[in-house]
């Protein structure tokens, strides 16, 4: 059963570097672009069909067998799939931040009101996903990069819009470990430039700090969020008295 997952996930590779999209892969399976996008997500294919879609992409059951146990290289992101499977289960998303803080399964089970079976559930679908692989005594290796990072714009990044980051910052900052800063000014271009810059060295930073720490009990840990953002902002307020044949033109305040 492996395999077949491995199979389709090697398919999804081949389809994006050949540039192949699921509406053009359609007609060749003599499904719509709905049903193919659902037998992908599902991960539902017959021989019949994997033997269709290796012919148009022009390799064969042996190679595809090759391409698919050969991909040993970390995920950097998610399918948009996968990231909509975990928006649609707040449990499997809660499975998947709990694996990849590395908690051990005693803590999960003290920590939270799943029973055995349900935890166990969570993480043979984590490893049917590809995001884990599930390892004895329900240990979840992790195929993620330690860099990982959700999808631009992507349905976790839309939730995180939409619903976390509001109530993120809807109480003060005044506790250990919290605190907020708000800067503004103008600068120049390359300024702009170096500010990005310095904030994914500061994300990197936060990996390598959160990898130091895996190894430590969750009692020894507490969970940290931290949001970096930059981008041209000033006050809605403000608007009101910009001319507006300059909105375009002048910089922001």
């Amino acid at each position: 059963m492996a395999l077949r997952y491995e199979l389709i996930d090697a398919i999804k590779r081949l389809l994006k570097a050949q540039r192949m999209t699921y509406a053009q892969l359609a007609p060749h399976l003599g499904l719509s672009e709905a049903s193919v996008k659902r037998m992908f997500s599902q991960q539902t294919m017959n021989l019949a069909r994997l033997e269709t879609i290796c012919e148009v992409l022009k390799v064969g059951l042996s190679e595809l067998v090759a391409h698919a146990r050969g991909d040993s290289e970390p995920m950097s992101e998610l399918s948009e799939e996968q990231e909509e499977e975990l928006v649609g289960d707040p449990r499997l998303f809660l499975a998947l931040y709990l694996a990849l803080n590395r908690w051990r399964e005693e803590e999960v089970l003290r920590r939270y009101t799943f029973s055995k079976p349900e935890w166990i559930g969570l993480l043979v679908r984590l490893d049917r996903m590809r995001i884990i692989e599930l390892q004895p005594d329900n240990r979840a290796k992790l195929r993620t990069a330690r860099n990982f990072r959700w999808r631009e714009n992507g349905p976790v990044m839309r939730l995180f819009a939409r619903k976390l980051i509001p109530e993120f910052f809807q109480r003060p900052f005044e506790g250990e470990n919290e605190q907020i800063l708000l800067l503004a000014g103008m600068v120049s271009r390359p300024t702009g430039a170096l500010l990005k810059q310095r904030l994914n060295e500061l994300a990197r930073e936060f990996d390598t700090l959160m990898a130091h720490d895996s190894s430590l009990p969750v009692s020894e840990r507490v969970g940290l969020s931290l949001v970096l953002g930059v981008r041209p902002w000033g006050l809605p307020d403000f608007e009101k008295w910009r001319r507006r044949d300059t909105v375009e033109s002048a910089p922001r305040t």
